[in-house]
């Protein structure tokens, strides 16, 4: 049975949103489930290179065959050695790494704001700064009311810290993570690089650098892990979840996504995603939503759809990471 475009197109943009949401909704919920921010990480890494590694592989084996010489990592990535680590290490590993632990210390409500909400900013900024693209006068004020918006969340938790509150601490790791992700951005833009095969390469990359350091480090018990005290249904729902979902399918319906609609109705509709987390937040984790939050929400939404009107924006999926991250 076969899809149309405009079907394939119209279930890739709900399968996303709906990834990119629950993203932010459940690493929250997992923070008070038991595994630590590195045990998350881990096992959403390994979620994704059960389906990617193998996936690269049977890609690049006519390669292999002919006698070319392709990929890199033990010829588990298909790109060059120098790429996949750059994108691999802003991608791959410091997004997911900085998301997770933000989750510890601050609410699903200011992630919804903070990490895919201010991505369109980092990425102008990184865009303009390594690339030289101009920044056009529409897309300047859009950037300026994401910037209001991320101060007026992130400003409240900073001031609560000289009371003792550590919100601010997750705000600005999910500050850190988004501008990871842009990085990440920037690095497939400017190497021209494949949307699949650049996920392919930052899972390589993080399999390789992250999976057995981590686990080195747990067996000589210089790291603390959950990973032996929770049921392994939970660490199952991760790698599933964070690994295959986040990284695997919603890397691929984003990429349909762009190809039915384009670039900037596909923002449009990625811009729902801050408000439907933060209403996610508030009705599954009983989060409260106080006015800075909604205006924070307001005026990131209206940023980046102020952003795209007379602007081709840049569009990279956060998480991530993944390939993500968003996320």
């Amino acid at each position: 049975m076969r899809f149309s475009s405009k079907t394939v197109g119209l279930a890739s943009a709900v399968i996303t949103v709906l990834i990119w949401t629950g993203f932010i909704v459940i690493a929250r919920a997992s923070a008070s489930r038991g595994l630590l921010p590195l045990d998350i990480a881990l096992a959403r890494v390994l979620g994704a290179s059960t389906i990617l590694l193998p996936w690269a592989w049977w890609l690049m084996r006519p390669a292999r065959q002919a006698g070319q010489k392709v990929g890199s990592l033990y010829g588990l990535s298909p790109l060059p050695l120098a790429p996949t680590v750059q994108a691999g290490f802003l991608g791959g590993l410091l997004y997911a790494v900085l998301a997770y632990n933000g989750f510890f210390f601050a609410p699903a409500t200011h992630a919804s704001v903070l990490m895919p909400g201010s991505l369109p900013l980092w990425t102008t900024l990184l865009a303009w700064l390594v690339l030289r693209e101009k920044i056009s006068t529409v897309r300047a004020v859009g950037l300026g009311f994401i910037v209001l918006g991320d101060v007026l969340v992130g400003g409240a938790s900073l001031l609560k810290a000289f009371e003792g509150g550590e919100v601010w601490k997750g705000d600005l790791l999910f500050m850190t993570a988004a501008c990871c992700w842009a990085g990440y951005s920037v690095t497939v833009r400017r190497h021209g690089l494949d949307a699949v095969r650049a996920t392919m390469a930052i899972t390589a990359f993080a399999f390789v650098s992250f999976v057995p350091v981590y686990l080195v480090l747990i067996a000589t018990g210089m790291v603390p892990t959950h990973l032996m005290q929770v049921p392994w249904t939970e660490i199952l729902f991760q790698a599933v979840f964070q690994g295959v979902g986040s990284v695997v399918i919603s890397g691929i319906t984003f990429t349909q996504m762009v190809r039915h609609f384009g670039p900037v109705r596909s923002t449009m509709i990625t811009a729902l995603v801050p408000g439907l987390s933060a209403l996610g937040a508030v009705w599954f984790l009983a989060e409260p939503m106080h006015w800075n939050l909604l205006a924070g929400l307001a005026l990131v939404t209206g940023g980046i759809l102020l952003g795209v009107r007379q602007a081709k924006p840049v569009v990279v999926l956060p998480n991530v990471a993944t390939a993500g991250g968003k996320p």
